[in-house]
């Protein structure tokens, strides 16, 4: 009987899954290990680790507990797997970040004469596939999503079904991290399509609109799931395609931001940590860590910036408006580098996605592929009176203010009595704006 692995990395699911399709064709027996790798595990903060282990959990109950665990580096443990089970090929999904790349590359080398099989990736279209007419990548989202459109994607890959090899030792996590009372999301691939399929009957309508409500439940909350492939976003872009309107082009879009920095970060992988427009790179900045800290603690006397900072740690997610709105105060008001923004949230975000969070937070620097962003400068007193009018989101994240009604909430200061145990604004933002525009100025 032939024999394959089947590697789980960012694919935690057996629906729509094309190294499944692949390891079936190949092979009638299938081992399937997860490999937990200290290179991504360390890095990861407590909440993301979390809902990685509930993810497992709910893939090896669909493989009734056919999951083989491996902890070690990918490198040594999955020639020594491969080969322990007779294995004469290795089916992995496509990885294009800087490390998963060179990780793949080296264990396949090390397989020796065992084929190393990629099917698919965790986007619609593999990162380096949408390109100009030259060969360039796109560095503007607009003319990249048009481009991506054209190319357009296949269909979700249909169900196979394997004999699945049991594991030599019973499948057991390692001891979950203490959350606290930060409660995450369902984890796992049914809670995933649970999610999406509530989304569909009644979130889709008026989402164009209320996406960037952070006082209403109007986004997807699909974030985590596709991080960790619990669904593939194949599967949502074929159920949009049978939907017309502004809602279900909104949410394409968005989407195709997800695609768009993962295709950056595969061209360039340095963008992770460094600025993707090199000018920058002698912009003066300020590191002062009291500042930092007020800002992380959400103690930074303006309402919105501190109902999104502690929304982060309180469930381990943030509504993307207002991701936008403590990034930009962060680099723009209280003038730190983004990356040290972008490492907190790597640190405290259940969805923490390398491509997306480093290159949103370029985006708010002006640092990234936009071509003219830095004057681009959030106020956070409009931005929570816009988006957040009648102060529903900062009163229920920012106990302190529970009592000032309306949009009175986002500016405590001028009340006739201000609350004593909220801190008034620690910066003003006009004087700061103006202090990041000359710094940018400097260099330019």
């Amino acid at each position: 009987m032939s024999t394959a692995l089947l590697w789980f990395r960012r694919d935690l699911r057996l629906a729509d899954l094309p190294a499944l399709v692949s390891a079936a064709e190949r092979a009638s027996r299938v081992l399937a290990p997860y490999v937990l790798d200290d290179a991504l595990l360390k890095p990861a903060g407590k909440p993301r680790q979390a809902f990685l282990y509930g993810c497992l959990e709910a893939l090896a109950d669909s493989l009734d507990g056919r999951l083989t665990l491996v902890h070690g580096d990918p490198v040594r443990e999955v020639p020594r797997v491969a080969r322990a089970v007779g294995a004469g090929s290795v089916h992995v999904s496509t990885d294009t970040g800087p490390y998963g790349s060179r990780r793949d590359r080296a264990v396949a080398e090390a397989l020796g004469e065992i084929d190393w099989v990629e099917c698919g990736s965790p986007y619609a279209v593999t990162p380096g596939r949408v390109t100009k007419p030259d060969g360039e990548p796109y560095r503007v989202f607009s003319a990249f999503y048009r481009a991506w459109c054209r190319h357009g994607w296949r269909a979700p890959a249909p169900h196979s079904t394997v004999d699945w090899i049991e594991p030599e030792k019973p499948f057991r996590l390692p001891e979950t991290p203490d959350l606290g009372p930060m409660a995450l999301p369902r984890p796992g691939e049914a809670a995933a399509h649970e999610v999406w399929e509530e989304f569909l009957d009644g979130g889709l309508d008026g989402y164009a609109t209320n996406r960037d409500r952070p006082d209403r439940p109007a986004t997807t909350r699909l974030s985590p799931y596709l991080r960790w492939g619990c669904l593939h976003p194949r599967t949502l872009l074929a159920d949009l395609d049978t939907r017309h309107g502004k809602d279900v082009e909104s949410l394409r879009s968005e989407l195709a931001w997800r695609e768009f920095y993962a295709d950056v970060l595969h061209h360039r992988p340095e963008t992770a940590r460094k600025n993707y427009d090199e000018r920058f790179d002698e912009l003066e900045y300020d590191t002062d860590r009291e500042s930092f800290d007020r800002w992380r603690a959400g103690r930074t006397g303006y309402p919105i910036v501190d109902a999104g900072m502690r929304q982060l740690l309180a469930e381990g997610w943030m509504h993307n408006r207002v991701r936008m709105i403590v990034a930009s105060f962060l680099v723009k008001d209280l003038h730190q580098p983004w990356w040290l923004g972008a490492r907190h949230f790597m640190n405290h975000l259940v969805d923490g996605d390398l491509a997306s969070n480093q290159l949103n937070w370029q985006w708010v620097a002006g640092t990234g592929t936009d071509p003219a962003p830095f004057f681009r400068v959030f106020n956070p007193t409009t931005q929570g009176e816009k988006f957040d009018p009648d102060g529903a989101y900062v009163r229920k994240y920012v106990p302190e203010l529970r009592e000032i009604p309306g949009k009175a909430v986002h500016q405590p200061w001028k009340l006739p009595r201000p609350p004593k145990d909220y801190p008034a604004p620690m910066v003003d933002h006009a004087q700061e704006r103006k202090v990041a525009l000359d710094r940018f100025n400097a260099i330019t």
